[in-house]
């Protein structure tokens, strides 16, 4: 993904989770996904998925039971 491409997606994510918090990095070596954070906290990956001519992309966010166990 180019950054014209990141800078869609991020401004994207953040009309739709109304935080403009949200910032979409460039992965070093990736070219087919990205880092997600919100401020500088890490919280997910997208990863593109161009084949076929129909490009679509997929976010992926893990939750771990530590995490549930701190907001409790």
């Amino acid at each position: 993904m180019d950054k014209k491409e990141l800078a869609k997606i991020e401004q994207f994510l953040r009309q739709t989770f109304a935080n403009h918090a949200i910032r979409v990095v460039g992965r070093p070596k990736k070219t087919d996904s990205a880092e997600v954070y919100i401020s500088d906290e890490f919280i997910g990956v997208l990863f593109v998925d161009d084949e076929d001519g129909d490009k679509s992309y997929s976010f992926q966010m893990a939750i771990l039971d530590t995490d549930l166990e701190e907001d409790a």
